[in-house]
């Protein structure tokens, strides 16, 4: 019901499902769905794993070679600005080491679910600014799936830098057989994969995506990037398209059961203690958006415009941030870190959409805008195609 009434206002539904977990959870008066959050666990993992089985598919190794100098570039400079004012912000809270790295990753990495709703939404695919965006989106992927490789042994608790330097060296020599096989062993895994039936295809890959997050885990990788890995071999084979659209109904459900069992924990009473805290993220958050998006502007030489587009494109932030939130609380570290994630989670994934939509605001106040008015959207294939076939 709450996507539904979020759909005809245009929000997203991440916020949605966490707010339906924490409005019928056991920490919010009323009604009560679940008593023990625990239940959906095994639910909420698999969700996990398909959402970012999913990214990995629709992340392309040849995505590395067209974007060339400039998408490292662009994506560097985002990277450095967001995460290093995460760590920066994290410090100074003075919640503990571990929590500061957590919190590095909160504040630096956009949600690449929310972003490509927004481009969808906003007709934006075929604008200019749109290839730096999903170039950062791929360079902020990549190091996603090294961040979390080496948090893991951090926040597992290694007794001592050399018992780390082992769990981080695991980590990483597990990814690197996993990326070596998807980018040579890709014929063959298509050849094991490759079959008509679409029940089997199904069965196949969610198998192969359960059972490699297992095995990552064991490894000391987070299982989430695992079937990460997964997504990204299978993605490059022949049978990568229909895996997309086979997927989408089991990411979709068990996604939204992953973001409403996070709500289920959160706790309405503990979110005032963190209030100023998230507010004060959120404001980060913005400032360093608007220098990347200008970075980036400057190394495509875009106007006022695309600048603007670039910084409140990437500005929402969801799937990694509830990521880390699990690991941490897993972990046993502050018990302020979810109740802060969800806030910063819920206004960041409620208003990214709504800025984005009215980014020629912001183009007005930044160099160059002398009040520029946002483009005309790009047309649909189907309305191109209208357009060309009409006298």
């Amino acid at each position: 019901v709450l996507a539904r009434l979020g759909n005809r206002i245009g929000l997203p539904t991440i916020p949605l499902f966490i707010l339906a977990g924490i409005l019928l959870g056991p920490n919010t008066p009323g009604f009560v769905l679940l008593k023990d959050p625990h239940d959906l666990e095994m639910l909420s993992a698999l969700g996990l794993v398909l959402l970012l089985f999913y990214l990995g598919l629709e992340f392309h190794m040849d995505d590395l070679k067209t974007g060339g100098r400039k998408m490292a570039l662009a994506g560097g400079a985002y990277l450095a600005l967001n995460v290093g004012a995460g760590l920066a912000f994290g410090f100074l809270l003075g919640w503990g080491t571990s929590e500061a790295l957590v919190l590095a990753g909160v504040l630096g990495i956009s949600s690449s679910a929310i972003v490509t709703k927004v481009l969808v939404d906003l007709g934006r695919i075929g604008n200019p600014e749109t290839k730096p965006i999903l170039g950062i989106i791929v360079v902020e992927d990549i190091f996603l799936a090294l961040y979390l490789a080496a948090l893991q042994p951090v926040l597992s608790g290694a007794e001592d830098l050399a018992a780390a330097a082992l769990q981080i060296g695991k980590a990483f020599g597990f990814l690197l057989v996993l990326a070596i096989a998807a980018r040579y062993g890709t014929k063959v895994i298509g050849r094991l994969f490759a079959t008509k039936d679409n029940e089997l295809l199904v069965i196949s890959f969610l198998g192969a995506a359960v059972l490699v997050a297992g095995i990552a885990e064991e490894f000391g990788v987070a299982d989430a990037i695992g079937a990460f890995m997964v997504g990204l071999m299978l993605g490059n084979t022949a049978s990568g398209e229909r895996i997309r659209e086979l997927v989408h109904p089991l990411r979709d459900a068990f996604g939204a059961i992953f973001f409403f069992g996070f709500g289920l924990s959160i706790d309405p009473g503990d979110l005032p203690t963190v209030l100023w805290p998230v507010l004060i993220a959120v404001v980060v958050t913005l400032m360093m958006n608007v220098l990347a998006g200008l970075a980036a502007a400057r190394l495509y030489g875009f106007g006022a415009q695309p600048t603007a587009n670039i910084s409140t494109t990437l500005l929402a932030r969801g799937e990694f941030a509830l990521i880390l939130a699990t690991m941490a609380a897993a972990a046993g570290l502050d018990d302020r870190l979810s109740p802060f994630i969800a806030g910063y989670v819920l206004i960041l994934a409620v208003i990214a959409p709504l800025i984005a939509g009215r980014s020629h605001w912001l183009a007005r106040i930044l160099p160059g805008g002398r009040g520029d008015q946002e483009p005309p959207r790009a047309l649909s294939p189907e309305d191109e195609a209208l357009a060309k076939s009409t006298p």
